[in-house]
């Protein structure tokens, strides 16, 4: 089976003037096919996310107007905006609406579902969108909107915003996403105010940034990111975030914009597999956005230099918000309007710049999580999770259902580049049951086709194996399918192992649940609301590789190598000095440092081509 959402790299679909024309021409007739007499340009099956697509979609024709002078546009335009004056305005508070700081304001704002009482909690973000639709349009209104209309509009945005920032608590959801875009609707809206009261939104816009956003950031993996629905970051919701960083940024020139978004970019790009492949997150765990992500990949892909088009987007929505049905919907419309505006072209090539928390070189890269761990592993087109036994997860040796990769003291890590080579040293002092204290070696070596893990620990009791990742998705032309294969080569015995017992917190990678719906199951909270990121973590076991010790360690060490990405033997050997443990494969010769490290406890790593 194919995963649903992670299609194409963003940066393949074309940017040109010509293919938005293209894009904005069959939104025009799919538009004036659907416009009801009314004006209403919602799409016909719409429930949810509704109360701001009409006005949406009113401002992708004002967009095709200005760029394409078609005579049809300016009547439709004005059906479309009187219809969500008249019709999609609400004033009265929607009963069971919780996040009311006064009641009975009187402001406008716009519903998430249209029925009174009806998932109020959705009314904030819709009121946002209704906010960045009404400025969008305000920004195209001449000729072509009425000198009554705009009034009405500007006097229309200037209620969305203090119902937003006044009449409600702010960023209820807690959504990063949600709240920047607020933040962005405020510094669009002042430019149309009069000027006392544009510089009063734009100051208030600023402040609620630094007050509600900048200092609730979350830390995750180095990196302070604005929270997501109470995580740190969401494969989803993260890129939609920094679209909104860019918009921020080009509207109002204010550095801290730039400054958020580029830290939020190079986590991303730290985070993302060669072939742009992402999993979890507090609100999705596989789903990726479309074209709401592009206008910030693009905007600080290079700023940062980093190919940040890569990145895997849900390409049914690359292009506009689409129905089941695959037709035209103005959800998000605000972001293509922009995403046209702007002039910036992909950089497509990527950082050369080494991340603690990314190993990447050719088609080949190790994500790695806050505890240094590989929270994804890419080789050869496939993707490794991490694997889970005995309800731990991770990658690392294992021993009587043990998992040494937690650790218990400072991590330390090595980045080096030899002879075409690439190279990470990762030092965690780790504890077992027995509260010894050892020292987990492992070193990660590219040479953008193939991954050598080598894994060295001071000598286990029992019978020890490297737990070597949970194999789970690969390449497959355009899309990206499930699989419980692996290219795995082990020094030691080998083994790929299902779970025994049945249960949604035992996954089986040869079944067809994804790891967003065991998840969610394992959430808890429903779907849509619990946290995936969470509720895999109650998983117990996991499809898992197991590779046993490699033969030929020294006596006082466990070592286990392990090789992703291409088949063949792998027979390495491994001499103890008194600089370290050199180990000699087909490819490379590397010395890795005692764990006690330099003078100042930092490894040594040494590494060249055989």
């Amino acid at each position: 089976m194919h995963l649903p959402r992670q299609l194409g790299p963003l940066h393949d679909l074309p940017s040109t003037p010509d293919a938005y024309d293209a894009v904005l021409a069959d939104v025009v007739e799919q538009a004036l096919a659907r416009l009801t007499p009314e004006g209403n340009l919602e799409h016909p099956d719409g429930v949810d996310d509704v109360g701001d697509t009409s006005l949406g979609v009113t401002s992708l024709l004002a967009l095709a107007w200005r760029r394409t002078k078609d005579p049809r546009l300016p009547e439709a335009v004005s059906r479309g905006l009187r219809f969500h004056l008249r019709e999609r305005v609400f004033t009265e508070d929607n009963p069971g609406y919780p996040n009311l700081r006064r009641r009975g304001s009187g402001l406008p704002y716009a519903r998430y579902v249209l029925e009174d009482g009806a998932h109020p909690i959705g009314d904030w973000p819709s009121t946002v969108w209704a906010l960045l639709q009404a400025v969008n349009i305000l920004g195209m209104a001449d000729p072509i909107v009425p000198d009554e209309d705009r009034r009405e509009l500007v006097e229309l945005a200037h209620g969305y915003w203090l119902w937003l920032t006044d009449a409600t608590f702010f960023n209820p959801q807690e959504a990063g996403n949600q709240a920047i875009g607020c933040v962005v609707g405020g510094l669009m809206l002042a430019g149309h105010l009069p000027t006392e009261e544009g510089e009063s939104v734009r100051a208030r816009a600023m402040s609620l940034y630094a007050d509600e956003i900048r200092a609730r950031r979350v830390r995750d993996r180095g990196a302070l990111l604005p929270p997501e629905h109470g995580g740190a970051y969401d494969n989803n919701y993260g890129p939609i975030s920094l679209s909104f960083l860019a918009q921020a940024h080009k509207v109002s020139g204010e550095p801290v914009f730039a400054e958020d978004g580029d830290a939020l970019a190079r986590y991303l790009d730290a985070r993302l597999t060669v072939g742009g492949f992402d999993i979890g997150g507090p609100r999705y765990s596989e789903q990726h956005s479309g074209f709401e992500a592009v206008l910030g990949l693009r905007h600080f892909g290079r700023r940062i230099g980093a190919d940040l088009g890569r990145y895997r987007g849900d390409t049914r929505w690359g292009r506009h918000a689409v129905g089941p049905d695959g037709a035209l919907d103005g959800h998000f419309a605000f972001m293509l309007v922009w995403q046209i505006q702007d002039a910036t072209r992909w950089h497509r090539t990527p950082s050369r710049n080494p991340a603690r928390h990314q190993l990447r070189a050719g088609t080949v890269s190790v994500a790695f999580d806050q505890r240094m761990t590989p929270s994804l592993v890419e080789a050869a087109g496939t993707y490794y999770l991490p694997a889970a036994v005995n309800r731990q997860h991770g990658f690392g040796p294992v021993v009587d259902g043990f998992l040494f990769s937690r650790p218990m003291g400072e991590v330390r890590v090595r980045d080096l580049e030899s002879d075409g080579l690439s190279a990470k040293l990762v030092t965690k002092p780790v504890v077992g049951r027995d509260h010894v204290l050892r020292h987990v070696r492992s070193l990660y070596v590219t040479d953008g086709v193939s991954l050598w893990t080598t894994v060295a620990v001071e000598r286990l009791d029992g019978t020890p194996y490297l737990l070597a990742g949970l194999p789970y998705a690969t390449d497959d032309g355009d899309r990206v399918r499930r699989t419980a294969e692996a290219a795995v080569t082990s020094a030691g015995p080998l083994t790929l192992t299902h779970p025994r017992a049945d249960g949604v917190d035992h996954f089986d990678a040869r079944s067809e649940t994804t790891q967003e719906l065991a998840a969610f199951a394992l959430a808890a909270d429903p779907r849509g609301y619990g946290n995936p990121d969470e509720g895999w973590r109650h998983l117990v076991a996991s499809t898992a590789l197991e590779a046993g010790p490699a033969p030929g360690a020294p006596q006082d060490l466990h070592v286990f190598a392990v090789r992703y990405g291409s088949p063949g033997p792998l027979a390495p050997t491994f001499a103890d000095t008194p600089a370290g443990l050199t180990i000699r494969t087909e490819a490379f010769t590397a010395l890795i440092g005692n764990p006690a490290g330099d003078d100042r406890g930092e490894p040594a790593l040494e590494l060249r081509r055989r």
